[in-house]
């Protein structure tokens, strides 16, 4: 029973200073982030690709598929921007499973905190210095954002943490946009009070400090699938689904109405190829109605090099070992079709 201290970690200022981005970086980092939110905000056509591995586990094979989505990039740059998913702590619903490389920067060994922290600042360093795109990670517990507000140029909230008063307060003082879930039980509500909520300023105790935020107008909403009491998916992707978003989203003040579909989870029920008909779907609803177009900023997609998934010992090199992920000749087909059907 209780708490083992096991060890103090430094402070997030400790770690950056210790791995610090160089002025090259920095600047990169300042020009992608404006870019997205222009899109979020509505002054750019182009529409946000948030694709990658469902985790992050290994740095070789990550940074090998970041330098494959950076040639995408390049030939659709005109069209879409593409943020990797470089997801580094996962939400577990037991509590069991791998936890992500903040736990286990090594799957195969025990946790370590501290290593974790180093492995994951070490590996965006490395991905933004080989490719010039900075990514995007779920901000799975709020008083680690310090440790990598350097290097992330988009966050989400999960759907387990979207009602989590700590989650929405902290989205409230980022200067980059945050996507904010709808919980598992699919209340677009809850979804849009916590949007509001990050909008919105606020005064907390945050790391052991008396902290004030001015609001982040960047957060917005995604939608990625609901569970039902029987325990069944029940997808919200439809034309209907995104009309009644649109239409909850003009009865109150909201800075820079935003959505992005989350392609996987309880909208595929995790059957990773239905990704690429589900993005399909919502492009054609976009060119249906102007509300939907001006509402959908992007699509956020579980994809690695290899399709699937695989138990982690396994070995197979661009796998993944958690959630099954669409292959990488899928993606890159995927990416060019929301070029293509991007107006």
């Amino acid at each position: 029973m209780g708490f083992e201290f096991e060890k103090k970690l430094p402070v997030p200022e400790e770690i950056r200073d210790q791995f610090p981005l160089s002025q090259e970086l920095i600047k990169i980092k300042e020009e992608r982030d404006k870019e997205i939110k222009e899109v979020i905000a509505g002054r750019s056509k182009k529409l946000l690709a948030i694709i990658g591995p469902c985790s992050a586990d290994n740095e070789e094979s990550v940074c090998d598929y970041v330098c494959r989505i950076a040639k995408v990039q390049e030939e659709i740059k005109d069209k879409v921007i593409v943020i990797p998913r470089i997801y580094t702590n996962k939400p577990r619903t037991t509590g069991e499973g791998y936890k992500g490389m903040l736990h286990q920067p090594d799957p195969e060994k025990k946790p370590d905190l501290l290593a974790g922290l180093i492995a994951i600042r070490k590996m965006h360093i490395r991905a933004m210095q080989e490719t010039g795109l900075t990514a995007a990670d779920e901000m799975l517990y709020p008083e680690n954002w310090r440790y990598f507000m350097d290097i992330l140029s988009y966050v989400a909230i999960g759907a387990r943490s979207v009602e989590n008063q700590q989650h929405r307060l902290t989205v409230s003082g980022m200067d980059v946009p945050a996507g904010m879930k709808n919980p598992t039980s699919g209340d677009f509500s809850v979804m849009l009070n916590s949007v509001q909520a990050a909008q919105s300023g606020h005064s907390f105790i945050y790391r052991g400090w008396a902290v004030h935020t001015d609001g982040n107008p960047y957060a917005h909403t995604i939608l990625r699938g609901a569970v039902n009491k029987h325990g069944q998916c029940q997808p919200n992707y439809h034309y209907e689904d995104l009309i009644r978003l649109y239409e909850m989203y003009q009865k109150k003040h909201y800075q820079n109405p935003a959505l992005i579909v989350d392609a996987n989870h309880s909208n595929s029920n995790k059957q990773f190829k239905e990704q690429i008909r589900i993005v399909k779907e919502v492009l054609h609803s976009r060119r249906h109605s102007s509300d939907i177009a001006g509402l959908v900023k992007g699509f956020m997609i579980e994809s690695y090099i290899e399709e699937g998934n695989q138990q982690v010992g396994e070995h197979v090199y661009g796998k993944s070992i958690t959630d099954p992920c669409l292959g990488w000749e899928d993606s890159k087909r995927l990416l060019h079709t929301i070029a293509e059907m991007a107006d």
